[in-house]
């Protein structure tokens, strides 16, 4: 049975374009929230345009909280958004304010209603060690070399997957135990301790690849492609979370001049809906009750979704 003496956490999901960030912040207004970012991209300070972070504007509204506040060099794994975001749900009910956490990142989602499994923090020496071996080898020779200490692994991750691939890596040279053993464990218990109500907007595919497609020019205009150029420069590893951004690998082609730029914005909307895609597949097999709405965010549906989320509020404490 659900323990409603936990105090209460909102998380607002939808695939990249459904409107979920405006749906937080409006209810942020309305119920006094603090924003805090689930989203896996959106930590990253490089990349504000290509992941379409809220604006300045749209933070002024309401405190924002994990949005841009790790460098594209580091890895932002769940683990670690899981512990920064347990500090800023507990500053949120310090300060009486409602914790709204919104992202389509369904790994941390879950991390964070149902806990992670115990695997042992990496040594950041192993870490380097780890992105330094995959970027002299490349994709395929160092999923050689991980089939040698992890063949399961290495038999499922493409060679094009680097982030994953140094994970499994890593891990079982740290501990001596691949990554699916450490998984097959039990998750320990939720960071946080709550109860979690969910909005999940889910709009018809076409509708939803129309405003993703529409976002992405309007990010080209806003100044995109010199945002990617910044990031370039870095010359950071390839295999780096931020490296495989949405977009960031195409309008990076162009600027090499590899490619067109219409060629380019043609790739990137289509890697954009696929990713869309399989945002609204897992969110619509993988989380639990939830309050779905099965269109675009629009005011039209605050009503409802306050209603949702007064009822939530209000339950009768035990």
């Amino acid at each position: 049975m659900e323990d409603l003496t936990q105090q209460p956490v909102l998380i607002v999901a939808g695939p990249t374009g459904s409107g979920k960030s405006a749906l937080a912040i409006d209810a942020a207004v309305e119920f006094r929230g603090t924003v805090i970012n689930a989203d896996s991209m959106q930590v990253y300070r490089e990349l504000r345009l290509l992941t379409a972070r809220p604006s300045a504007e749209d933070e002024s509204r309401a405190p924002h909280r994990l949005f841009g506040v790790l460098p594209a060099a580091e890895a932002c794994s769940a683990g670690r958004w899981l512990a920064m975001a347990a500090e800023q749900i507990a500053a949120a009910r310090t300060q009486g304010r409602l914790p709204i956490v919104v992202g389509g990142t369904g790994l941390y989602l879950k991390a964070l209603t149902d806990g992670l499994a115990p695997v042992p923090e990496i040594p950041e020496a192993v870490r380097g060690e780890a992105r330094a071996l995959h970027r002299r080898l490349g994709g395929e020779a160092f999923k050689a070399e991980l089939a040698r200490l992890d063949p399961a692994a290495a038999t499922r991750l493409p060679a094009g997957d680097g982030q994953r691939l140094i994970r499994a890596y890593e891990v079982v040279a740290a501990t001596g135990r691949t990554l699916a053993d450490w998984q097959r464990r039990e998750p320990t218990a939720p960071a946080v301790d709550a109860r979690f109500a969910t909005i999940v907007l889910s709009p018809p595919r076409e509708s939803l690849y129309a405003a993703v497609d529409a976002r992405f020019d309007a990010m080209v205009v806003a100044g995109a492609l010199d945002e990617v150029r910044a990031l370039v420069a870095l010359d950071l590893d390839p295999a780096l979370p931020a490296m495989k951004a949405v977009g960031v690998k195409e309008l990076a082609a162009y600027l090499r001049g590899e490619t067109g730029l219409e060629e380019a914005c043609a790739a990137a909307r289509q890697a954009t809906r696929n990713f869309a895609k399989r945002q609204r597949t897992w969110l619509r097999h993988q989380l639990g009750s939830v309050e779905r709405a099965d269109e675009q965010y629009s005011e039209r549906m605050l009503p409802e979704m306050f209603s949702f989320i007064r009822r939530f509020l209000l339950t009768p404490r035990s």
